[in-house]
């Protein structure tokens, strides 16, 4: 559209046309020069014939003077009508060149302007052809513009849901794992309640204290088990609102065995 580039296959580069348009000038103004030439020799041509005749006319009316005078004006006549003759069939051989050249000038700019005629029809088309494919990309990409905005609505829609879905699985996961690990330290706290009631009797304590600090363990472990479990999956959490992906998957739980 900008016509930055040569006019293929119209043009071998950039400006053939505008470069052929100024040889039609130039081949013009030659023509208009030789034409000028053409008409300036045949003035003059007239201008010795008239000078001519007047000379004859005057050796005519000296020849009853004289007749060595006849005979030289006889000789000069001759002479002069040689000189005539002989620029005579210059100028018309001049004149057949020039023709010839004129001729020669007028079938190229004819032929140049059939070609550039031809040339300009052929860019119409190109160009009309041109301007419907551009509308109907124009269209077509306006359609696709449209598309895409409702597309990119779609697809901002179905990362929230997306996004609310780990986010509910991970927390069900989370609520589940805790529930798992809250049991297992609600049960261990009960076991751990009795056998430190069964160890105020005297003789029955030495025998439960390792037991007792072995369920103390487990208990403690556990809590540390929870505490990492909510932690994990709070920061997974927290990453899938932030628009991280790949984080649907389960935090590594260790399974300490029961005293």
């Amino acid at each position: 559209e900008t016509n930055t580039l040569p006019f293929h296959p119209f043009e071998n580069q950039q400006g053939d046309i505008l470069r052929m348009e100024k040889e039609h000038q130039v081949l013009k103004e030659q023509l208009r020069e030789a034409e000028e030439k053409f008409e300036q020799l045949q003035s003059r041509s007239l201008e010795e014939i008239g000078a001519l005749e007047e000379l004859l006319k005057k050796s005519i009316e000296e020849t009853e003077v004289s007749q060595n005078e006849l005979d030289w004006f006889h000789q000069d006549s001759e002479t002069q009508m040689k000189k005539w003759q002989q620029e005579k069939k210059e100028n018309r051989e001049n004149l057949k060149a020039l023709r010839g050249t004129a001729k020669k000038h007028s079938d190229t700019n004819e032929r140049y302007l059939k070609t550039i005629d031809d040339k300009e029809k052929q860019y119409n088309v190109c160009l009309n052809t041109f301007l419907e494919t551009s509308n109907k990309f124009a269209n077509e990409k306006g359609k696709l513009e449209e598309l895409i905005k409702k597309s990119q609505g779609d697809s901002q829609e179905c990362e929230k849901r997306a996004v609310k879905a780990e986010v509910s699985v991970l927390q069900t996961w989370k609520e589940t794992e805790m529930w798992k690990l809250k049991g297992a330290i609600a049960k261990a706290e009960g076991n751990l309640r009795v056998l430190k009631a069964l160890s105020s009797s005297a003789s029955a304590a030495p025998v439960l204290k390792s037991q007792i600090d072995s369920w103390e363990i487990f208990i403690s472990n556990v809590k540390k088990q929870l505490e990492k479990v909510e932690a994990e999956y709070e920061a997974k959490i927290e990453l899938v609102k932030n628009g991280a992906r790949d984080c649907l998957s389960k935090v590594e739980i260790v399974n300490f065995p029961c005293p």
